[in-house]
């Protein structure tokens, strides 16, 4: 391949939009081990507490290859992963909002780390639910999963 049409071609990547096709889940009602590899003789890396949201990276045989929020890839069963979505908060704390703008009320504050439902995610906002019942908005750019 020709210098200008490689060139083109990595500009044509980078230029991707960075969320385009990703795809999140969360783990199920029970905590889930992650491993190193596909497999439950591989090494376990860590376990993901119950409600975590994890991005699918890729599949494999009832498996599940998948970054979490602190970006670290591992491998998980696919059995232990639902399609309900949550969010967990980025930064060191929220203020949740009544409505989606900063001028609104708050609803609750959340503090890093907190899992919270999600409900719908718009532009720079999503709407979510904390697990005590209370519903409210928080800026996209301040938790991880969407």
């Amino acid at each position: 391949m020709k210098p200008a049409a490689c060139l083109a071609l990595l500009l044509a990547i980078v230029a991707l939009p960075v969320r385009a096709g990703l795809e999140f889940r969360s783990v199920g009602e029970m905590p889930a081990v992650l491993y190193d590899g596909p497999s439950l003789k591989a090494n376990k890396v860590f376990v993901a507490s119950r409600g975590s949201p994890v991005e699918v990276v890729s599949s494999l045989e009832g498996w599940v290859k998948v970054r979490e929020s602190g970006g670290q890839l591992a491998w998980v069963e696919a059995k232990v992963l639902v399609a309900k979505r949550t969010v967990s908060v980025s930064v060191p704390q929220v203020t949740v909002h009544t409505a989606p703008s900063e001028t609104a009320p708050p609803a609750f504050n959340a503090q890093q780390g907190v899992i919270l439902e999600l409900i719908e995610a718009s532009g720079t906002w999503a709407h979510v639910k904390h697990r005590d019942g209370l519903t409210g908005y928080v800026r996209a750019n301040q938790v991880w999963g969407l």
